[in-house]
């Protein structure tokens, strides 16, 4: 407990930094040693972790140890441990040693890179890195920065995305938006995305005053992926009655499946009503490192508005870290823009450099290209592709498990890393088999809707998974069956 007697220390003191940051990058290690051993899910309920914090903030300052011994007590046993190599949830939130030290640069280096003038290098770094990134996915020229395009790092792939429907609703409207709507522009904007796109497509739609109404949800076909014709019927029929399609959403790796919309398809589409495509392929995006995985990955990327994935979901960068690219800029900066008089400077005004707050919602940003820079510099391109194939080959023999397995039903053959599967018994036969499942906290799954069916599914996408541990995963299914 706090001793109200103890003097404060300074708010940074280099020495006292130096022997504590020991302490925590030691700290850490031994996390990452020891997470084998541990749950992957917490067993506690809700209130216990809360329960055993004080009510109030110390007046006092504690000593690093009793807080390392407070987290060691209290937080660490409410975790889910994202990181465990038994982690197969959802998709994966990667991280890997130099992400987490180009990390703890960023926050010692404690920059705000809102403007070029206010920290030349953090805006130049991501220029180039992103060029770098691009070019290792395979992705169009039109996006690189040497022309009208080019990339920014925002947080999340739902950020990405609302900035991108911002950016087409200005496009749309000849940017007469105020206060009270759509000034002068009376004609109704709709966007499209299939039933199967992630939530924040349709929680863009809400914010930028679309309206969720507002969003048309695209059929899927028995793969899981958008069927371009339903669009094109829909877009068509919006656009007889004096609706404005003016957005369309393709996904590159459906949460539920891991599906791949025929974007090409969908592109020429939605030129036909001159509507932004905005193609988000926040996880599967990353095997597009591989050649062999690249072609669906990347087609019809040649005329897409803007693309976008996650480097934190399977790339070895720590959350959070969301790559986007545009092939206009200026459609994204004239809809962002805001200078007030205090920001302005020589080179914002000269236009030869970029200002990264006009590409994104908040003002304030920080320097997440250094971690994606250490990233890359530390592990190497080739490694990363290695990481991506180990995975995918993984997934692949697991899935064979599954069809060999009578019991079960491999619902799709494997996506990548992703494998979604049921028991034949039914529904409510695979919910408690999940559930059964994820009490061992030995490993974790989730599950999702494919084919009108309860399924589970298996991501593979740790940074510290092995082949044994996916192994180990179908045995407790195999047994608990």
């Amino acid at each position: 407990m706090s001793d109200q007697a103890r003097p404060s220390p300074p708010p940074f003191d280099p020495e006292r930094f130096r022997v504590e940051g020991r302490a925590v990058v030691d700290w850490i290690a031994d996390y990452w040693a020891t997470l084998a051993s541990r749950r992957v899910t917490p067993d506690v309920s809700p209130g216990v972790v809360a329960g055993q914090l004080p009510p109030g903030p110390p007046e006092g300052p504690d000593s690093l140890a009793e807080v390392l011994a407070d987290l060691d007590r209290i937080i660490v046993p409410g975790l889910t441990h994202w990181q465990h190599p038994s982690f197969f949830g959802y998709f994966p939130a990667s991280a890997s040693g130099p992400s987490i030290l180009g990390e703890l640069l960023a926050a010692g280096l404690g920059v705000q890179g809102m403007l070029w003038a206010t920290s030349p290098a953090c805006t130049e770094l991501e220029t180039k890195v992103l060029d770098w990134l691009r070019d290792l996915l395979g992705l169009p020229e039109r996006f690189a920065s040497i022309g009208a395009g080019g990339g920014v790092i925002q947080d999340s792939a739902s950020s990405g995305v609302l900035v991108a429907m911002v950016a087409a609703r200005e496009r749309a409207t000849g940017q007469r938006t105020n206060a009270a709507g759509l000034a002068g522009f009376d004609r109704p904007l709709v966007a499209y995305a299939s039933d199967d796109a992630h939530s924040s497509v349709e929680k863009a739609a809400g914010i930028i005053g679309v309206g969720r109404e507002g969003l048309r949800k695209i059929p899927v076909d028995h793969r899981g992926c958008m069927d371009a014709l339903a669009l094109a019927t829909a877009m068509d029929a919006d656009a007889a009655v004096g609706r404005v399609p003016f957005f369309v959403a393709a996904t590159v790796g459906t949460t539920a499946s891991g599906a791949i919309d025929p974007v090409a398809e969908i592109a020429a589409i939605a030129a036909r009503h001159a509507a932004w495509l905005h193609v988000d392929a926040a996880w599967a995006g990353a095997a597009a490192i591989c050649p062999e995985f690249r072609g669906e990955l990347v087609a019809g990327a040649d005329r897409a508005d803007s693309w976008g994935f996650n480097p934190h979901k399977w790339l070895l960068v720590n959350f959070d870290c969301h790559a986007l690219w545009v092939a206009d800029r200026r459609a994204i900066v004239s809809a962002l823009s805001m200078k007030p008089e205090y920001l302005r400077n020589r080179a914002s005004e000269s236009g030869a450099v970029i200002d990264y707050a006009d590409w994104q919602v908040p003002l304030g940003r920080r320097f997440r290209a250094l971690k994606l820079w250490m990233t890359l510099r530390m592990l190497g391109a080739e490694a990363l592709r290695g990481h991506i194939r180990r995975h995918v080959s993984w997934a692949s023999e697991f899935a064979d498990l599954v069809a060999a397995d009578p019991r079960f039903d491999l619902l799709l053959p494997p996506n990548l890393s992703l494998v979604c599967f049921a028991l034949k018994a039914g529904d409510d036969a695979t919910r408690e088999l999940l559930d059964r499942v994820n009490a061992t906290g030995r490993t974790f799954l989730t599950h999702a809707r494919v084919g009108g069916r309860f399924a589970i599914r298996l991501a593979v996408g740790g940074g510290t998974t092995t082949r044994d541990d996916v192994l180990a995963t179908w045995r407790v299914l195999e047994n608990l069956a």
